[in-house]
């Protein structure tokens, strides 16, 4: 049996596919490592788990999604994801010209106990059309921009590409920015020039990003926090969950199953 689950789906431009509804989903336990090609949907996204942390890659930006979290995605913007086995990965498409939608471009949604209530509610087989239409319109009422969202920025530059390859192949990578700064032949000025601009954050802050988007995935599978400190190249738990704070305002702890 394969170990990851490659999916391919097709590429739509927006509205290209007519639906029946204005919106609606579907979920999934996921068995494997899932991994979805970059494609586009000729429908709006929200994407959101009811178990488990997975990410949506939407040009340069790594998502994180979560079941707090949810991301918009509009019609015809092209985007990857990924989710490890056992996340329940829920979505739900709505139809170009139903709502306004929370935003124009990709954006972080807050899924409220109300908002994922009446997603399930869609669901439900023979709705009445009356109610079907009541229900749609209370969705899209509630669905707005969360307050804070989470994701990763990749810097495109050549300079950076050997630092982010090897953070996110080994986020424990504890390599500092004078280290790399001799072996890439430039300043640390020069490389803090170059995330800064690309990304608006520095070395530092965006390694540490790096690492807290990793562990939230390590979390999510029901890994022990300080294992998952471990992994992601804190020397305690307590190191690991101050800048796990400070990146989500949330305790590592949260991100566990329970």
């Amino acid at each position: 049996m394969p170990r990851t689950d490659n999916r391919r789906l097709p590429r739509y431009t927006a509205g290209e596919v007519d639906v029946p509804y204005a919106v609606s989903g579907h979920g999934e336990v996921l068995e494997l490592d899932t991994v979805w090609a970059e494609h586009s949907h000729p429908t709006h996204e929200l994407l959101w788990n009811e178990r488990g942390v997975s990410s949506a890659r939407v040009g340069a930006r790594i998502w994180s999604v979560t079941p707090k979290l949810g991301l918009w995605i509009p019609a015809g913007v092209p985007h990857s994801g990924r989710a490890p086995a056992g996340t329940w990965h829920r979505a739900a498409q709505f139809r170009v010209g139903s709502a306004p939608g929370p935003a124009p471009e990709p954006v972080a949604v807050e899924m409220t106990p109300l908002l994922c209530l009446l997603l399930e509610r869609l669901g439900t087989e023979h709705l009445a059309p009356e109610a079907r239409e009541r229900t749609e319109l209370m969705v899209t009422d509630v669905l707005t921009p969360a307050a804070g969202e989470f994701f990763l920025t990749l810097p495109k530059a050549p300079l950076l590409a050997p630092i982010v390859a090897a953070l996110r192949e080994d986020p424990a990578d504890g390599t500092t920015l004078r280290a790399w700064a001799g072996r890439l032949g430039v300043s640390t000025r020069t490389i803090t020039r170059a995330f800064v601009g690309e990304t608006g954050l520095t070395f530092s802050a965006w390694s540490a990003l790096a690492r807290v988007q990793h562990a939230m995935t390590l979390l999510a599978r029901g890994e022990r926090v300080d294992e998952v400190a471990e992994q992601v190249g804190y020397s305690s738990a307590s190191a690991f969950g101050t800048a796990f704070r400070r990146a989500t305002g949330m305790g590592p702890g949260q991100f566990r199953p329970r």
